[in-house]
């Protein structure tokens, strides 16, 4: 079969497509011939060394992703050769070969049915933003508004890099839950598309006045939760439209590493600081997360956007549009659907 081999922690600049053998499924996984892939800054981090996960090289990445069961292997019960299945998580393109192939071996445990009224392609985008947005918006408790104390209004949520995968997928569970958000883009072409998705105020984090802007949008209100994908100098301006008891999840750094963070800024307001990572989740965490995610999206019939659809041969290019900031998800077509 065909797979794309990085051949150490070297970026993905380094890897290439090859010749490899099929592999066989052990007892309790299935060998899914992979229709669709998708792609994740977390494929770039990890062909980097920039992760924290040490899969033997050479290594295929890829996370997401859908297929046909071509084998099933022992102790495996109700999944039937011919059905598909689409990879929920797991260790897959992580410290085991990914969907960057025609073919993987999966833990059968780690993969669920394609949703009802989803494409094949809508299935692979989903699994890891939505997943990882579910617990951002949820790790501290129930959403609600942190002051002024008593205030029933909508929380507010904003979001950074708004239009990646992760922030779509915030901005459309976050909108089926009721609340007010806010969400960071560079593109007013985006932004508008953000709008349409749920977005209740958009602003440019390119402008220097985006805090104040924020703050008369939202009147006497400020930020409860705010979902940052992007970290780097950007990361301290949230503190200041942040409300009392308001909280900060953690997804990524796209900017890199923040600077001179002063942390005496959390003091007087109380505010909390925490990192997502889906890996901590257990299986039924997991599939929790999942079936939450399909229900609140079905409350406004919400479903993954698609950017573009790439050929396995040329994942490199695919990779270089998931650089550029795509609205919506970069996936690779395996198979050989019309």
């Amino acid at each position: 079969m065909k797979a794309w081999l990085l051949p150490a922690p070297t970026g993905i600049e380094s890897m290439t497509l090859a010749d490899v053998p099929d592999p066989s499924p052990a007892p309790g996984e299935l060998l899914l011939q992979v229709q669709f892939a998708a792609l994740n800054p977390a494929d770039r981090y990890l062909s980097m060394g920039q992760y924290p996960a040490k899969p033997t090289f050479p290594h295929t990445l890829g996370r997401d992703g859908v297929g046909t069961v071509l084998a099933v292997g022992s102790n495996v019960t109700g999944i039937n050769v011919g059905d598909t299945r689409l990879i929920l998580r797991g260790e897959t393109g992580v410290s085991r070969p990914g969907t960057l192939a025609e073919k993987v071996a999966v833990d059968a445990h780690y993969t669920v049915r394609v949703p009802a009224g989803w494409s094949l392609e809508q299935a692979a985008a989903a699994p890891l933003v939505y997943v990882t947005a579910w617990q951002a918006l949820t790790q501290w408790g129930e959403l609600k508004a942190t002051a002024p104390e008593g205030n029933t209004a909508a929380p507010v949520i904003l979001i950074t890099g708004a239009s990646g995968g992760v922030g779509v997928a915030s901005i459309q569970l976050a909108h089926a839950m009721g609340c007010t958000i806010v969400a960071l883009s560079r593109s007013e072409e985006k932004s508008k598309a953000l709008r349409g998705l749920g977005a209740d105020f958009t602003f440019n984090p390119a402008d220097p006045q985006w805090r104040n802007h924020v703050k008369a949008a939202l009147g006497t209100r400020r930020v409860d939760l705010a979902i940052d994908n992007i970290g780097g100098d950007a990361f301290n301006h949230l503190l200041e439209v942040m409300a009392p008891f308001g909280r900060i999840s953690v997804v990524g750094r796209l900017a890199g590493p923040v600077p001179n963070f002063n942390t005496s800024a959390l003091l007087f307001r109380r505010l909390k600081i925490g990192g997502v990572a889906i890996a901590t989740y257990t299986l039924e965490e997991s599939r929790a997360a999942w079936n939450a995610v399909l229900a609140t999206l079905a409350k406004t019939n919400a479903k993954p956007l698609i950017d573009h659809i790439f050929p396995l041969a040329e994942v490199p290019a695919a990779f270089a549009r998931l650089a550029e900031g795509p609205l919506g998800k970069v996936l690779i077509r395996v198979g050989n659907q019309a």
